[in-house]
C-alpha cells in the first residue's frame, strides 16, 4: 500500500483516479477547493477527504505531509476563463504548483503533474513531440508553461522525483457537462441528449487528439508502478488527429437528429492538435489505448445513465 495525495481529486480526472487507486488498496488523501470538483464524486468513507485551496501554502503542506506520491491534478481550468481572469488562473496553476513543489521538497514524494498540449499554442507544426518550441497564447497555456518550469527546476535543484504528463483533449465519464467552461464532447453530448443544437465555433475542420479516461489512468497508475521519471515533458496523447466534424458524424449515430450550429472562431483556441506518441510509449510500451469511437460510446452510454450526477455542480464563473 502507498500513501497517495491527489489534488483535484474531486474533478474529472481526479475522481476517476482516486477510485482506481483505492480499488488498487492503496491510501489517498484528496485534496480539492471544491470550486469546479464535487464531494459526491467521491467516497469519503474510503479516502481521507482535504477541503482546501492550492494557494493556501500551509494547509496544503500539512495535507501531503504523508505522501509518498503525489498526482498534481488541481487547477484552474478553461482557456476562456484565463481570458476572464489571467491573476486567479496564475495563482492557482503557477503558484499552487509551486506550493505543491515545496511539500513534496521536504517529504521526498515523487510528483506526477499534469500540464496541457496548450503549451505549444503559436507552434503549428503538427505533430507534435516534446522538442518543439513552444509558444502559450492564452494565460491559461502561459500559466501550464510556468508550472512545467518549477517542476523541472524541483527536479533538478532539489532532486524531487518528477514525472511531467502533458494531456491533450481528455474525455470520458464524471466530466461535468452543462457549465459555461464545458469541455466540448461532455457539452455536445448533453446537449444531444436534451434535444438541443450544438455549438461549433469555426468551421468543424479544427482537429484534436482526444485521450479517453481510461488510458490517462493507466498510464498514471503504471508510472507510479514502477516510479517513472522523466528529465523533461512527456506528452500524454497517442497521435490521433479527429476533426469535430467526423465527431459530429459519429455522434449522429447515437443522436440521428442532432442538430449544428456552426459560429465564429473563439478567441484563443488552438486549430489542430496531434501528438507525436513516440516517448510517451517508449516509456509506457505496456499501455493499448482505448480506440476513440469506442470510448466515444462508452461517454455516451455514461452521460444516458449517469449524467445527472455531475451535472448541476458548483457555478464556474468569475
Amino acid at each position: 500500500m502507498t500513501q497517495v495525495a491527489v489534488t483535484g481529486g474531486a474533478g474529472f480526472i481526479g475522481s476517476n483516479l482516486v477510485a482506481k487507486l483505492v480499488s488498487k488498496g492503496h491510501s489517498v488523501t484528496v485534496v480539492d477547493d471544491l470550486s469546479t470538483g464535487m464531494i459526491s464524486n467521491i467516497d469519503t468513507k474510503v479516502c481521507d477527504f482535504q477541503h482546501l485551496s492550492l494557494v493556501d501554502a500551509f494547509a496544503l503542506k500539512k495535507a501531503l505531509s504523508k505522501a509518498e506520491v503525489i498526482f498534481h491534478l488541481g487547477a484552474r481550468g478553461s482557456v476562456p476563463r484565463s481570458l476572464k481572469n489571467p491573476v486567479a488562473t496564475h495563482d492557482v496553476n503557477a503558484t499552487g504548483t509551486l506550493n505543491v513543489l515545496e511539500a513534496a521538497r521536504e517529504t521526498g514524494a515523487h510528483v506526477f503533474f499534469s500540464s496541457s498540449s496548450s503549451v505549444y499554442g503559436r507552434n503549428g507544426a503538427l505533430p507534435k513531440d516534446e522538442s518543439m518550441w513552444l509558444g502559450p497564447m492564452t494565460p491559461y497555456a502561459a500559466s501550464k508553461l510556468a508550472a512545467e518550469g518549477y517542476v523541472q527546476a524541483y527536479g533538478s535543484a532539489y532532486a524531487v522525483p518528477v514525472t511531467l504528463l502533458r494531456f491533450f483533449n481528455v474525455f470520458g465519464p464524471k466530466q461535468r457537462p452543462d457549465h459555461e467552461y464545458a469541455a466540448v464532447l461532455p457539452k455536445w453530448i448533453w446537449k444531444a441528449m436534451h434535444n438541443e443544437p450544438i455549438e461549433v465555433f469555426g468551421d468543424g475542420t479544427q482537429t484534436r487528439d482526444f485521450t479517453y479516461i481510461k488510458t490517462v489512468l493507466d498510464i498514471c497508475t503504471d508510472g507510479m508502478d514502477r516510479k517513472v521519471t522523466h528529465d523533461g515533458a512527456i506528452n500524454l496523447a497517442y497521435g490521433n488527429r479527429i476533426s469535430l466534424n467526423t465527431t459530429i458524424e459519429l455522434l449522429k449515430k447515437h443522436f440521428p437528429d442532432l442538430q449544428v450550429k456552426y459560429v465564429e472562431t473563439r478567441a484563443g483556441d488552438v486549430k489542430d492538435s496531434q501528438n507525436s506518441p513516440g516517448l510517451l510509449k517508449s516509456l509506457f510500451p505496456d499501455i493499448v489505448p482505448t480506440d476513440f469511437e469506442n470510448a466515444l460510446s462508452e461517454t455516451v452510454e455514461w452521460l444516458r445513465e449517469f449524467g445527472e450526477t455531475v451535472a448541476h455542480g458548483p457555478t464556474v464563473s468569475d
